[in-house]
């Protein structure tokens, strides 16, 4: 359902671009009614031709005609993009935060009493539309805040209401937590994903067996040449040690859109 509201992303990194995407593709929000912002002119008109929506590299200006900001920068430049939009927010704004570690109570300070603020933990499935976002509102935020700012999370996945102190445990276990997934998903060898005993599981499995057993050889015993207790190829000869392979962020999200096909 549309929420009739300007929405301005103040960075328009891969999270601030999901959740465009999702807006979109969920009706919540029109391409005219959503403004990004962003210090490279070349990533604005990325989004303005992938998407149709409006884009300007001054934060001020998109905040001043928003009616919902979220903040989607690092958290390390939080301070300096708060010092500078704090002059044209007020209560008639809702602000949206997705920066880690940054609590209420912090953006509070530098942007005044009565601005209405919502803290979010969203996860990086969001970025093929299965995210998991905590929410937590502010001392000034309504229910209705709370609605709207879930209709942006519920457009890339799920979304809660918890009690801001909880945000840190959110942080760590549904946060980080994909990128187990992802690190799982690079050991899947060929095979059918997400199923118990795909082709590729027994090697993923066994290549960590050698390693543990009690007649293997410790990797000490490799650099001062010491047997290691009768292996196949003979004294001294150095067994192979698979490694693993290399995770990159597009291979994690394409394995991990596999997994999440043959779940449902």
């Amino acid at each position: 359902m549309p929420i009739g509201k300007t929405i301005a992303f103040l960075g328009a990194g891969n999270m601030a671009e999901a959740l465009v995407k999702g807006l979109l593709r969920a009706g919540v929000a029109a391409p005219q009614e959503i403004v990004c912002t962003s210090r490279r002119k070349l990533r604005g008109d990325e989004l303005t031709t992938r998407y149709g929506v409006r884009f300007t590299t001054s934060n001020v200006e998109a905040a001043r005609v928003a009616d919902l900001v979220v903040l989607s920068v690092k958290p390390q430049v939080m301070n300096h993009l708060l010092d500078e939009i704090a002059p044209v927010l007020d209560s008639s704004k809702l602000v949206v935060s997705i920066a880690a570690g940054v609590p209420i109570e912090a953006i509070e300070r530098k942007v005044g009493h009565g601005v209405r603020i919502v803290r979010t933990m969203p996860n990086t499935p969001a970025l093929v539309g299965a995210g998991a976002t905590a929410l937590a509102a502010g001392s000034h935020a309504t229910d209705e805040d709370l609605s709207q700012a879930k209709a942006l999370f519920d457009a890339v996945g799920k979304s809660v209401v918890v009690d801001e102190p909880l945000l840190d445990a959110v942080t760590g276990l549904s946060g980080s937590g994909p990128a187990y997934m992802f690190l799982e998903a690079a050991h899947r060898d060929r095979g059918a994903p997400g199923t118990p005993e795909g082709p590729g599981d027994e090697p993923r499995r066994h290549r960590h067996r050698g390693p543990a057993h009690p007649g293997g050889r410790r990797p000490a015993d490799h650099a001062h040449g010491r047997g290691g207790g009768g292996h196949e190829a003979g004294e001294g000869a150095r067994p192979e040690v698979p490694r693993p392979r290399r995770v990159t962020r597009k291979s994690g999200l394409a394995q991990l859109e596999l997994y999440m096909a043959a779940d449902m």
